[in-house]
């Protein structure tokens, strides 16, 4: 029984090595040795360029545009503003304001003229809030007399008596007020209504008499106005 069994593992393994791996055919055809056999050829997509960038010959239409870095260039956003340029410059004073009316300025040389206006000419009509906040503006475009900015002339020394060292007062932002003077200084600063006191550089109020031997321009609310 011993040599029988060892006969028959002998047999065994002369078969498994003079008998290769073959690859499957149809039914019919011979067994081809894996070393001799040939691979069919597959057909790949030319999705290489000959300097080995991917490209595709058909993207679609709603495929988003891959610049160089290879980063995706997401579809534009369209964010709604409203440009104080925009506004309808035949518009009266009043439906300006109303148009422009806010909390925030929108920048610190807006909130220094704002300030300016707010200090000077809250209780005043709308038409005297625009002339001192002209003022303020005119200042800046005098040609080196005054300084270039609104919150430069606004903290120049002697000029505004609400103002102490270099900071501004506070304000609620919260006010009615606060928000006119808002909408006047955006008005002022985009030249959007032109105030009858023209290039006055200089005001005070009707209760004062401060003898200025300056040319006077214009008169409205509460102040009076020169050049």
């Amino acid at each position: 029984m011993a040599s029988a069994r060892s006969a028959l593992l002998i047999c065994a393994a002369l078969t498994v090595t003079t008998i290769a791996p073959a690859q499957a055919g149809p039914t019919g055809e011979k067994l081809v040795s894996v070393a001799n056999a040939t691979l069919a050829k597959v057909s790949v997509p030319e999705l290489l360029d000959p300097n080995g960038q991917p490209q595709l010959s058909q993207p679609e239409s709603n495929t988003p545009e891959v610049p160089a870095d290879g980063q995706a260039v997401p579809p534009a956003v369209v964010q709604p503003a409203i440009a104080h340029s925009s506004i309808d410059r035949s518009k009266d004073l009043a439906s300006m304001v109303a148009d422009l009316r806010g909390a925030e300025p929108g920048s610190r040389e807006l909130e220094c003229l704002a300030t300016g206006i707010y200090f000077e000419a809250k209780s005043e009509p709308l038409a005297g809030q625009l002339a001192v906040g002209q003022v303020i503006a005119n200042r800046t475009d005098s040609g080196g007399r005054f300084p270039s900015s609104y919150c430069g002339v606004l903290f120049q020394r002697g000029q505004f008596s609400f103002v102490h060292g270099r900071s501004l007062p506070h304000v609620s932002r919260d006010s009615r007020q606060w928000q006119t003077a808002v909408a006047i200084a955006k008005i002022v600063d985009e030249g959007l209504k032109q105030s009858e006191v023209g290039d006055a550089l200089f005001f005070h109020a009707r209760y004062v008499s401060p003898g200025w031997h300056l040319k006077r321009v214009a008169s409205i609310g509460n102040h009076i106005f020169f050049r």
